[in-house]
């Protein structure tokens, strides 16, 4: 029997979900902490977490659509080829350790928020985010792939690797975060079906995975509106910052 209250992870599933709808990231991450904090084997952690991320993120993904905070032309390339690499990556953390798989990520990210979070301080200009900019269909299935690979052998990565590489190309912020959240949904059910087929329906924390979405789906709409009102110079340097956190704690916690 886990030690734990209902209240307190409602209200960790609220706090995950502000962050990661304002951000784009920090919900899986979040919510695995917890749940292995407690004792749970990471597998069947990373499960838990995305069984209820698969409701959260789908009502995350609508709220932002609804406030205009996603690009249409990024969805089917992240989605196709995330889905894949959800699936080797699910199958892959049930039987291969990740401890160095997530250094060598952990490393790169904090590579990549020091980067954003230096352009948005120093080299900001408003115009850049501002153009429409064409994105490579390849260069979008190889970030869709290799985060959702990383997300599911760590119970989470998708938006601290697909949020600031789209973000570090001029996309505007907002419209990173709300593409890469809408996004999430069709990966995460990928990754939730995968892990229910291996593990079985009965390895899942359900009373956990529940609570967890009620905190997440009252908290969903709020950080879209947020996301969409926050100025992207602000946006863009908390992104960066959240990164950099999220990076040491991948690194020191492999």
């Amino acid at each position: 029997m886990l030690n734990i209250r209902f209240w307190e992870v409602v209200l960790i599933g609220f706090l995950a979900q502000i962050i990661d709808g304002t951000v784009g990231m920090g919900y899986g991450v979040t919510s695995s902490s917890l749940l292995i904090s407690f004792g749970i084997y990471p597998a069947i952690s990373s499960a838990s977490v995305h069984a209820s991320e698969l409701v959260v993120s789908f009502v995350s993904g609508i709220s932002h659509f609804k406030f205009g905070n996603v690009r249409k032309e990024l969805l089917w390339p992240l989605i196709s080829f995330g889905i894949v690499g959800g699936v080797i990556g699910a199958c892959g953390l049930v039987r291969l350790p990740s401890s160095l798989i997530r250094f060598s990520v952990g490393l790169i990210l904090i590579c990549l928020g020091a980067l954003m979070t230096y352009k948005f301080i120093f080299k900001y200009n408003k115009s850049d985010i501002q153009k429409p900019k064409k994105y490579s269909v390849n260069k979008l299935r190889i970030l869709g792939f290799f985060a959702a690979f990383i997300d599911a052998i760590g119970g989470g990565g998708w938006g601290p690797i697909c949020t600031p590489a789209l973000i570090v190309n001029n996309t505007e912020p907002n419209k990173a975060v709300g593409s890469v959240n809408l996004a999430e949904f069709f990966v995460t059910l990928a990754i939730s079906a995968t892990f229910l087929l291996l593990l079985g329906f009965q390895k899942f924390y359900w009373g956990i995975v529940l609570w967890l979405i009620i905190g997440g789906v009252i908290s969903a709409p709020i950080a879209a509106f947020l996301c969409k009102r926050l100025p992207k110079r602000l946006l863009g340097i908390l992104v960066g910052i959240v990164v950099i956190i999220l990076s040491y704690r991948i690194i020191l916690n492999p």
